[in-house]
């Protein structure tokens, strides 16, 4: 597009893009804010817990009470209500925390659903050259193990925290009305188990959080690479090598989560220290203020019992610190990816979508992906009109694909511009331009499901009829015949069931289904001997004729049935012209025909 419509275009996401930045500095507020449209369900389960952890204090308190108060052998009518109240709290505690356990699950995958939809949202527009930094595998434990750090934050760390924190204020309320000494003690035990020791876990705690996910990650890619690489590392003699790595990055991982166990148990002692010290500490005051009169001795096991009880709450902050670091250091690595500027601006007010018969004129298009670093595309100029077929060929690296990549709107250029029906495409919707140009690219993705179901995915009302006429137009059609389940077969994750030719083909099917306005065609042939490749490529061909196709491919065979043959050289249009023409003249073209068909001289018609 035009250098003056690019700015325009990318002003309101530069700001946006600084707006997210920005919050992404404190990825805790923006966990915070997943689970800030579920603060209902979070409140419902924070009092439920906070309910009952109180039951368990008031039984343990009143159990403590009924037994002491029953040595001294008072009429039954005087404890009556003390039993009945240890059933109360006894029920109450196991129906409320079974209701605190629903409710926070609930709010914990509700706040995940809407992590994951945030997620895909963002990645839509990164996808596919703005996720190409990141190896797959990482990318996956992002989005999936990190992404499920959302739960953790609010089962094990937000709810835990709002129940230490109105648990522990009430309990050292009791103590204050009933002994303010034992008051005293217990809420300064308290502090120190509740915020002293839980700094000390977060220090210690804070190092190996932010290490466990990358190791995670890192874990994962090894296995990724033995699993899926297991061919080629036996062909090279290197599964040794690979499976080597992939145990020193389990032992790495297995050391890092030991020395974060080791951290969290030792806080967790330290907690546990604490809170025997000032049930010491209470029991002793009570018994003094007992032996003076201030007290009644029923209430000395009293006050003991509650002072433990009330700790369970404060004692768990400290793997709840644990949680929350490992959370913090999850969503940091989630965020880093959903912050990262996408490829392309969108329009703050799209055109509407371009008609099917729009002609798209690429002019002077410059594409650079590294500062300082030579162009992969250097004024390349295309001009597609309705039914005109254009093919592009050249040898690796001469910009194929990021011509391709550039039309689809994957990239932004640097210079020149790309017309649609005379409008630069950055006006329009990246969905609506792509919806235009589309068809079989590199990175095309077959999924984990029925050869069926991957072509509905171009077209989901098509019927049994049309995918099979579409599956014979690229001669597919009698293999799926012959399967036991026909369209129903399972292609397995990345189409690992299928050949590479099968594969490409059913890529190359669904393509054709989608009956885009120009069908893009990026090697479409690949992994098919050339007999089976030539037949598929003159049948596609031939199904659209009078529809504008552009072909992106390293072999030379077929092309005398195209408009215009461009060859690019180092990002630069070295040659254009008819296939006929091409093949008399001197240049690039000339000698890659001859390289791939030695046999036929360059004069001889095609």
């Amino acid at each position: 597009m035009s250098a003056p419509t690019r700015s325009a275009a990318a002003a309101p996401a530069t700001a946006a893009m600084a707006g997210r930045t920005d919050a992404g500095r404190n990825p805790v507020r923006r966990l915070l804010g997943m689970v800030r449209a579920h603060v209902g369900r979070l409140m419902l389960a924070a009092s439920a817990s906070v309910i009952a952890e109180l039951a368990a204090i008031g039984l343990m308190g009143t159990a403590a009470w009924l037994i002491a108060r029953a040595s001294e052998q008072p009429p039954l009518a005087a404890l009556s209500l003390a039993i009945v109240a240890v059933r109360g709290f006894a029920l109450a505690r196991g129906l409320f925390r079974y209701g605190e356990r629903l409710a926070s699950h609930d709010a914990a995958l509700r706040a995940l659903a809407t992590m994951r939809a945030r997620v895909y949202e963002a990645l839509v527009p990164l996808a596919p050259s703005g996720v190409s930094a990141y190896r797959s595998s990482d990318l996956l434990s992002r989005m999936v193990a990190d992404v499920e750090a959302v739960q953790d934050f609010v089962v094990r760390v937000l709810i835990p925290a709002l129940t230490a924190a109105v648990v522990g204020t009430v309990a050292v309320v009791f103590g204050v009305v009933v002994l303010p000494g034992a008051g005293a003690v217990l809420a300064l035990g308290m502090l120190v188990a509740g915020i002293v020791v839980p700094a000390l876990a977060a220090a210690a705690n804070r190092r190996a959080a932010r290490q466990l996910a990358p190791a995670r990650a890192e874990l994962a890619a090894r296995n990724v690479d033995v699993l899926h690489g297991s061919a080629d590392l036996a062909v090279f003699g290197a599964s040794a090598e690979a499976l080597a790595a992939a145990d020193d990055a389990g032992r790495e991982l297995a050391r890092i989560e030991r020395r974060a166990t080791a951290a969290t148990a030792g806080a967790g002692a330290l907690a546990m220290l604490v809170q025997g010290g000032t049930a010491v500490g209470v029991t002793a005051v009570a018994l003094g203020a007992a032996a003076s009169g201030q007290l009644a001795p029923v209430m000395v096991p009293v006050l003991a019992l509650v002072t433990l009880v009330s700790f369970e709450p404060i004692v768990s902050l400290v793997p709840a610190v644990r949680h929350f670091e490992e959370s913090r250091a999850a969503a940091a690595r989630v965020l880093s990816v959903l912050d990262a500027p996408p490829p392309v601006a969108e329009p703050r007010a799209p055109l509407p979508a371009p008609a099917r018969d729009a002609t798209i004129d690429v002019r002077g298009l410059s594409v650079r992906y590294t500062a300082g670093r030579a162009p992969a595309l250097d004024g390349v100029d295309v001009r597609l009109t309705p039914g005109n077929r254009i093919a592009v060929v050249g040898v690796s690296g001469s910009g194929k694909s990021t011509l391709l990549a550039a039309l689809m709107r994957f990239v932004e250029p640097d210079a020149g511009s790309i017309l649609v029906d005379g409008h630069p495409a950055g006006e329009y919707s990246s969905d609506d331009v792509r919806a235009l140009v589309t068809g079989v690219t590199q990175d095309a993705h077959l999924f984990h499901t029925s050869i069926r179901e991957n072509l509905w995915l171009a077209d989901p009302g098509a019927t049994d009829e049309r995918l099979r006429d579409t599956l014979a137009s690229v001669r597919l059609l009698e293999w799926v015949d012959g399967l036991p389940r026909g369209l129903d077969t399972v292609v397995g994750e990345s189409g690992a069931q299928l050949s590479g030719g099968q594969r490409q083909r059913l890529v190359l099917a669904r393509a054709l289904l989608a009956d885009p306005a120009v069908l893009v065609l990026d090697e479409p042939t690949e992994g098919l001997d050339e007999t089976t490749a030539d037949d598929v490529l003159a049948d596609v061909l031939t199904q659209t004729r009078g529809r504008s196709v552009l072909l992106i491919t390293h072999r030379l065979a077929g092309l005398a049935e195209f408009d215009e043959v461009i060859v690019l050289d180092a990002g630069r249009i070295a040659q254009r012209g008819r296939h006929d023409s091409l093949v008399r003249v001197p240049g690039p073209y000339r000698d890659l025909w001859w390289a791939r068909s030695p046999d036929h001289p360059a004069d001889h018609e095609h």
